[in-house]
């Protein structure tokens, strides 16, 4: 197991920036997440998408998401990893690393920034995120 400090001189300030907990019933999912949690979550419907957002202020932030390609499962949540200044950085490495990239960069819009998908030596599935 490593241990919790850098071996680097590179260091971020929060290793993960987003995460998505997939839906099919989106509305139960809602309503579940309210109210284990006793908070009113703001919901977006946009296309065949629908999103439901966990009140964050200044932590890492993360929503419901219900639409294609949103099977909840065993293969869990996607986390959307910290990607620095520039996503094109750490996306570079994935496959030279024994991953594989399964959406390339993306822009969000100008205010969220981009992020990309890939498959990890192991197979797991998670995601990039950054501002540029």
């Amino acid at each position: 197991m490593g241990g919790t400090r850098p071996n680097k001189k590179t260091t971020i300030n929060n290793c993960i920036s987003w995460f998505e907990i997939p839906a099919i019933n989106f509305q139960q999912s809602v309503d579940f997440y309210n109210h284990i949690f006793g908070f009113e979550m703001e919901v977006n419907h946009s296309g065949n998408y629908a999103m439901a957002f966990f009140p964050s202020v200044n932590g890492i932030g993360g929503a419901i998401v219900a639409g294609p390609g949103s099977t909840p499962g065993v293969s869990g949540p996607l986390i959307y990893l910290n990607a620095g200044e520039d996503l094109n950085v750490v996306l570079n490495r994935i496959e030279p690393a024994g991953g594989r990239i399964v959406m390339s960069k993306t822009r969000i819009d100008e205010d969220s920034g981009c992020f990309a998908i890939f498959i990890d030596s192991e197979g797991n599935k998670l995601a990039l995120h950054s501002n540029k």
